[in-house]
Order: structure tokens, then sequence, then C-alpha cells
């Protein structure tokens, strides 16, 4: 069987878009689409062109590919992505595409997913990871994406990665001991220092401040950008959203009520007489908790494993991440990009919802 396609020379669109070569509507009758990307050129369905395609196009007859769509390997590219970084990124990462499986039109972007195939997943995602955050695009190797269009779990990390901030930094710069914390901090996230140890050590330099500090910090809490869209078109989609992070429970419980999530997981500065003592009462959230909290949640409202996605940033969210059926890495320590399922470098937090089937 053969099908009418699309001969493209690759030197004359390279600076051309996914949205510009294939047009955002475009329908996906069969999966997959006929794609084909390689050195000299790029053959494609005629009825994927864009509209306005400014090259003149010559048809010819390919055989048609058949690829199993059950369990398939996913590439998933925005549609701001030009054929010139597509054809870099499969290039470097030892990609192979066979076709195109969907188009998703979601909070006013475009996103591509082709199914694809390679020898070394692990290997090509690491590829990818590092060819994305050179080149300045999203770019995700998936098998087996949530579905937005099901019920699901998103566990997020909160300093970080709900917010811009680290709330412990923030508190200590107001209460004069800014740089001895931070620097704690920073070995903590990058994963040299034990997440409790340096919790502790932390906390210990808040002694005295005064309680108004955060209320202070709380009043002008940076939200990352796209916060409020991912959370909101989730819920439309009957997903469940919670933060469990190693920060504390003023800042969660004050994002979990101005967001309306589902749950909020962190530790409780302890406070005597309107003052810091320097210690957290309870238990620590450290990474263990973390994993136990995605656990937790997706068992309390009866979510299928296959459903869950955890966010974050630093070494204490990797036990989360792989307990979740996708990881993700947001604008994370080399650490952290490193092992995660996928990666948002440039992007707001929204860009999750692309990585979605």
């Amino acid at each position: 069987m053969s099908i009418a396609t699309y001969s493209i020379p690759l030197d004359s669109i390279t600076h051309l878009t996914l949205e510009q070569c294939i047009s955002p509507s475009a329908t996906i009758n069969k999966n997959p689409s006929f794609f084909q990307l390689t050195h000299t050129d790029l053959k494609l369905e005629a009825d994927l062109c864009a509209a306005d395609f400014p090259l003149q196009q010559h048809k010819e007859s390919i055989p048609q590919t058949n690829v199993d769509p059950q369990g398939a390997l996913e590439l998933v590219v925005l549609g701001q992505t030009n054929i010139g970084q597509l054809h870099g990124l499969v290039t470097d990462s030892d990609i192979k595409i066979d076709g195109l499986s969907r188009i998703n039109n979601r909070n006013q972007q475009s996103s591509y997913r082709f199914q694809v195939s390679c020898q070394n997943p692990g290997k090509s995602r690491q590829l990818l990871a590092q060819f994305s955050l050179k080149h300045k695009i999203e770019a995700a190797l998936i098998k087996d994406a949530p579905s937005l269009s099901e019920p699901g779990l998103l566990v997020m990390d909160m300093d970080s990665t709900t917010i811009e901030i680290e709330c412990i930094d923030e508190i200590a710069a107001l209460a004069g001991v800014g740089q001895q914390v931070a620097e704690v901090t920073e070995l903590a996230m990058q994963g040299k220092l034990d997440f409790v140890q340096s919790l502790v050590q932390r906390v210990a330099r808040l002694s005295g401040a005064p309680e108004s500090i955060l209320a202070e910090v709380a009043r002008d809490i940076p939200l990352m950008p796209g916060l409020k869209t991912l959370v909101s078109v989730l819920k439309q989609h009957q997903w469940r959203v919670a933060i469990a992070s190693g920060g504390f429970t003023y800042f969660a419980d004050h994002l979990c009520q101005l967001l309306e999530l589902d749950g909020a997981f962190a530790n409780e500065l302890e406070i005597i007489n309107g003052k810091l003592t320097g210690k957290v009462t309870g238990d620590i959230v450290d990474a263990k908790v973390k994993a136990q909290t995605l656990k937790v949640l997706s068992d309390k409202f009866e979510l299928d494993h296959r459903q869950t996605v955890a966010m974050g940033d630093g070494a204490n969210d990797l036990m989360m991440m792989n307990s979740a059926a996708l990881g993700v890495a947001f604008k994370a320590k080399p650490l952290v990009l490193e092992q995660a399922d996928v990666s948002i470098n440039h992007s707001g937090l929204d860009c999750l919802l692309h990585y979605l089937k």
C-alpha cells in the first residue's frame, strides 16, 4: 500500500517551525501518519501540510510504514521547534522518527508527538536532555505517558518549583543570616549534603527571628510561571494536585489554599512567644517521605499508578520522581536532569500539559 506525500528538500525548510510545516489543526486519521526526516529531505502526507506552506511541493508515492501504537516510544516537541532543530535533535540523540501520532493544542500552544525508535532509550533520553538544554527547546522522550483525559495525580516540590524562591533563604535574609543559610541550601540541592542534616543546620540559624518574617515572605511569594494554568487545566480534567516539600507548612498551606490544591505536606517550624526557636516539630519531610506521599495520595484518591506524575528540581525530589509513572525535572540541578524521565528547562510549568497524552 502507498500513500501520497510531499517531498521537500531539507535545506530549504530548516528555518521553518513545525507549525509552519504541519498545520496544528491537521487531523491524524491513522496512527501514525507518515512523516520521514532524512539528511536530505522531509516527506510527509499531503493532508498534514500547513495551508500556507510556502514551498513548491512534489507529490510521490511511498510505501506506508506500519508501526504498533501500543506502548510505543514517543518524542514530544513544541510547535515552535524548527525543522533544523528537530533534525539535529534526532540525529544527536540517535532517534529514528517512525511517524506522527498526534497533535495537541493546549494552553494556546501546539505540540507534536512522534512515534520513534532507538537502540538505547535511556542513553537517547540523556542526549536529548543535553541537546534541548543547549538549544533552548523543550522536548521529551516518553513511553506510556499519563493521559490528560483520565483522572491522575501530580505531586510537586514547592521551593524553586511551584514558587520562584527558596523560602528558607528569604527568611534567612530577613533574619540577617542569608549567606550562611544559602550556602547550605545549595549543597543540599546538589545532593552533596544529607537533606535532614542540612535542614537542621539551616533552621538552627533562624533561632530568635520574629514570626512576622514568615508573613512578609508569604505576602510577596512569587508563583512560578504557568503554575495557575497547569493546576486549573489539570483540575478541569479531574486530576488531583498536591505539594510535597522539604520547606515549611506556613508557605505550603498558603499555596494549598490559594490554588485549591488537594494536599500540602511540609515541615513545621517551631514558634514560641512569636519567635522561631531554630527547630522543626514532628517528622521531617525528606526524600523518603515525599515518595511515600505520592503513594498515600494515589491510594487515597484510588488512582492508577500509570496516571501519577512527580515534579521537582533538587536531589531531594529524585526518590519521589522515581516513584511516579512520570518524573519531571523542572529547571533542575544537573544530577536531577540526568535522572529524570523528562525535563522542562525554558518554559513555564504548564509545559507539562504537552507531555501528557
